[in-house]
């Protein structure tokens, strides 16, 4: 069955051998993705631990990531202010678009895409270059040894972590991004400020809201396992850590890219 099968595919992707080497190399990635993941989910051989480990995560890849957060989004709430008032200036349209504009923008698309697409290249390549470097050093051999599932040990309370105070962090977004748009009504004067607050109080709806949690969900999780595999199936020294956090970073960055379209046909 299986020698059909690669006779039969060069039909579908052409005869180029560099097509068909590529298409085998994804498969091959993808296969040993999902076989790493089914070490992860197994239940975790001592309980107590994992579950510390899983708050010491919690702690270093969210709550440290908030400065981070709230500087970014003052910013980003600021620029989409000022660009759409300097692009929507119309007499026929009321003021209070400008709030209500920049509120759409921020729920439907900053505060969980951008957002996550940022942190992707530091809780990513976090995650990537711990878990390599102990790759690198022969600590998970030495786990493995001992009779420990390491990818279980290793992964499962990061992407737990990460997926539980991810939308957390996309709160935190939303509401840093909205008051950096009204914080620059007030400097600026571009908007009423009140005009402002109007816009983003018009015609809101509560489903944009879950619509950005529900993406987070799914990007915690596809951020947070891509980095653990990277991290684990590192082979070398600290070369390969350094390209397999750059590896996580792009990887990162396309599925999330790809389910963000995905997530927005389903469920707008």
């Amino acid at each position: 069955m299986e020698l059909v099968f690669w006779e039969i595919l060069p039909k579908f992707v052409g005869s180029n051998a560099k097509q068909n080497m590529l298409l085998t190399k994804m498969l091959d990635k993808f296969g040993d993705y999902c076989m790493f993941m089914w070490r992860v989910i197994a239940i975790p051989d001592k309980i107590k631990v994992s579950f510390k480990r899983y708050l010491d995560e919690i702690s270093k890849l969210g709550i440290d990531s908030i400065p981070l957060i709230i500087i970014v989004s003052l910013f980003i709430g600021s620029l989409c202010t000022i660009l759409i008032k300097l692009n929507i200036s119309n007499p026929l349209l009321p003021r209070y678009t400008v709030g209500l504009t920049t509120r759409e923008i921020i729920l439907l698309e900053f505060s969980s895409t951008i957002l996550c697409l940022i942190l992707s290249g530091k809780i990513g390549s976090n995650i990537a270059s711990e878990i390599g470097t102990m790759r690198a050093t022969e600590q998970i051999d030495a786990l493995d040894i001992m009779g420990i599932n390491s990818a279980n040990f290793l992964a499962m309370p990061k992407i737990l972590a990460l997926i539980t105070i991810l939308p957390f962090l996309v709160i935190i977004c939303m509401a840093t991004s909205l008051f950096g748009g009204w914080l620059i009504c007030i400097i600026t004067g571009i908007v009423e400020p009140d005009t402002f607050i109007f816009g983003i109080q018009s015609l809101f709806i509560p489903w944009y809201v879950w619509f950005a949690l529900i993406k987070s969900l799914v990007f915690a999780f596809l951020m947070s396992t891509i980095a653990c595999y990277y991290g684990y199936t590192v082979k070398g020294g600290s070369v390969e850590v350094g390209k397999a956090s750059t590896d996580t970073v792009v990887m990162s960055n396309i599925m999330i890219l790809v389910a963000d379209v995905i997530l927005t046909l389903l469920l707008l």
